[in-house]
């Protein structure tokens, strides 16, 4: 086990652009997409081996905590950092590394996504190990993935040299991030071969990620830093209320990562990563049928259909595709969704719609 290191899953993002099946009331990470296991399951899973479940914590929102608690009794309820609502990763980020600081001072922290996807689970172990030794030496450290195709959803990490120290496996400093670039950019940091998908994945003392935050968002420090004053009393929960929605929505990519100082980087192609962002992302982690088709329904008769996914969680109900392809089609009973694969990341625009409506209930 890694002494001083904890785990911190990032759990309480509501999964829009998996909609209609992610819902307020249950989002994605609790919903089982990929495997029997819930994706949250799953990311519990893959720290066995690496962390007790006392060095296990998830951040969340009020909201969804009692389902993820019931889907990992392992990890002890105060391990479940609660915020009143989502204001961006820099702020769950933060709030977790102040609680820790309080708890070990000298606590190195792994951040990482309740909705990845990852099948080399041996490599991830060894990432992780080396990771946290980098962290220790000084640095923030992320993981790269290796592009596959000009990716339009995901940040990008530009590394420079090789570190000087020896970590037993190569680790770059980084140059620069670009978040969700043009896809003409794209192709360009593509081409250039010096470019990762930012995966998400952070490791850091808890110490310098505060600094850090000190330095370039004085007022979540601030913030934090009377949250973490009251968090072992009874007024946690009103500092909490009172604070935490003035907090500026912001992701700790933007808010800290492209700023800071001593980033490094960890090459990690070989992980199989997915985020698991909308319903196209799912056939890089799931295998088609002969016509190229996902279909989780056990309902379902296809005539000349090819390329597309279909859900249907209804029993009773029939879903007939005929004479389509690349078609993203899911039917919860209540909504009925058909778009194009290539149109998948605007369902997020249809929940954000729907929010400012008399239609909310569908969200």
């Amino acid at each position: 086990m890694l002494e001083h290191t904890y785990a911190v899953i990032m759990a309480g993002g509501g999964g829009t652009r998996l909609w209609p099946v992610s819902r307020r009331s249950h989002p994605k990470q609790v919903i089982p997409l990929v495997e029997e296991r819930t994706l949250f399951q799953t990311t519990v899973q893959r720290l066995e081996g690496l962390f007790q479940p006392a060095h296990v914590f998830v951040v969340t929102v009020e909201e969804q905590a009692e389902a993820l608690m019931a889907q990992a009794p392992n990890i002890p309820a105060g391990n479940f950092l609660l915020e009143p609502e989502p204001r961006g990763t820099a702020s769950a980020i933060g709030l977790a590394a102040a609680v820790l600081r309080k708890r070990d001072p000298q606590a190195v922290m792994v951040s990482l996504h309740s909705d990845h996807y990852i099948r080399n689970q041996d490599l991830f172990h060894l990432l992780v190990r080396v990771a946290v030794d980098v962290a220790n030496a000084g640095y923030l450290v992320t993981l790269g993935i290796t592009p596959t195709y000009p990716a339009t959803v995901y940040g990008y990490i530009q590394r420079s040299a090789i570190l000087p120290e020896k970590f037993g496996y190569p680790v770059y400093s980084v140059l620069r991030f670009k978040e969700k670039p043009e896809e003409r950019q794209a192709r360009e940091m593509i081409s250039s071969g010096d470019h990762y998908w930012n995966s998400g994945m952070f490791f850091w003392k808890v110490e310098n990620i505060l600094t850090e935050i000190e330095r370039q968002m004085p007022n979540l420090a601030s913030v934090l830093a009377r949250i973490s004053a009251v968090w072992e009393t009874p007024e946690r929960e009103t500092a909490l209320k009172l604070l935490w929605p003035g907090l500026d929505n912001v992701t700790v990519d933007y808010g800290i990562m492209e700023n800071a100082d001593r980033v490094a980087v960890l090459p990690a192609g070989g992980l199989e990563w997915s985020d698991i962002g909308n319903w196209n992302s799912l056939f890089d982690v799931l295998l088609p049928d002969k016509d190229g088709n996902i279909v989780f329904s056990g309902h379902h008769i296809p005539l000349d259909t090819s390329s597309s996914l279909v859900y249907g969680n209804k029993d009773d109900r029939l879903i007939v595709t005929i004479g389509v392809d690349n078609l993203i089609i899911v039917d919860t009973g209540d909504v009925l969704l058909v778009c194009r694969k290539d149109q998948a990341a605007r369902v997020r625009q249809v929940v954000d719609a729907l929010k400012n409506s008399e239609r909310d209930r569908y969200t």
